[in-house]
């Protein structure tokens, strides 16, 4: 894969949505990359909050001898890079005002990630409030934009879409109690011309449905599948019979 944003983009422009799944190296499960590949994966992320490079490096060393998926570093840290991978999400943490996430990690990795061979996509992450605090809210020391507050998650997605962002990511958090309010994501898919991606909270083919309908062009699930890997197979059909219908 050499240039998975125009992938990325090409799927969005016929209207074709996209599934990932997200990896911590630390809870890798082989069976579940297995899955991915049988069940037509689009994306597979690698990342979590404390994980090491070492880790990440030989977590896709063994996925990319298990199968072709690209491969996208999401990182928790500037620490978290590997020149194993396609790709790298360049976050920027557009929703809060922790001048670490907004700036800081990327002028610490700036200098790695420019000599490194992977694709730079530089990502707006916007963290929307799941009904409880998460992980991403603690390490991150922000606030999460209120769920019942879309005008808010659409100023700071245009923000992104000005400032030169290339995705906009919507997050409610790993383990989420609810996934990112539909509301919201219509509100920013009409408001934004950027591909939309949505995590967290998602665990059934429901909730699935419900993120792509709302405008959501790829989604990201990965609690769930620590939790039972076979989910994969329902939701990979429900993107499957999506893409079918058009």
């Amino acid at each position: 894969m050499h240039n998975l944003y125009s992938y990325i983009l090409s799927k969005k422009a016929k209207g074709l949505k996209q599934l990932a799944v997200l990896i911590d190296p630390d809870k890798i499960n082989y069976r579940l990359i297995d899955l991915s590949k049988k069940n037509g994966v689009d994306h597979l992320l690698i990342g979590g909050s404390i994980v090491t490079e070492s880790n990440i490096t030989i977590c896709i060393q063994e996925i990319k001898k298990r199968c072709s998926i690209p491969v996208t570093i999401f990182p928790g840290s500037y620490l978290q890079l590997s020149n194993e991978a396609d790709a790298f999400l360049l976050l920027s943490l557009i929703s809060g005002r922790n001048p670490e996430l907004l700036i800081g990690n990327h002028v610490m990795a700036a200098q790695s990630l420019k000599k490194s061979k992977l694709e730079i996509i530089p990502t707006g992450y916007i963290l929307i409030d799941a009904g409880e605090s998460t992980a991403v809210q603690y390490i991150s020391n922000t606030m999460p934009i209120p769920a019942n507050k879309p005008e808010i998650a659409v100023a700071t997605a245009i923000a992104g879409e000005l400032l030169g962002l290339k995705l906009i990511y919507l997050e409610a958090g790993s383990g989420a109690l609810h996934p990112v309010n539909e509301c919201i994501i219509k509100s920013v898919r009409k408001a934004i011309d950027l591909p939309i991606i949505v995590g967290g909270g998602i665990n059934n083919s429901t909730k699935v449905k419900n993120a792509l309908n709302a405008g959501a062009d790829m989604i990201v699930i990965g609690n769930a599948l620590e939790q039972n890997e076979n989910h994969i197979i329902e939701f990979a059909e429900v993107v499957h019979k999506m893409n079918k219908k058009l």
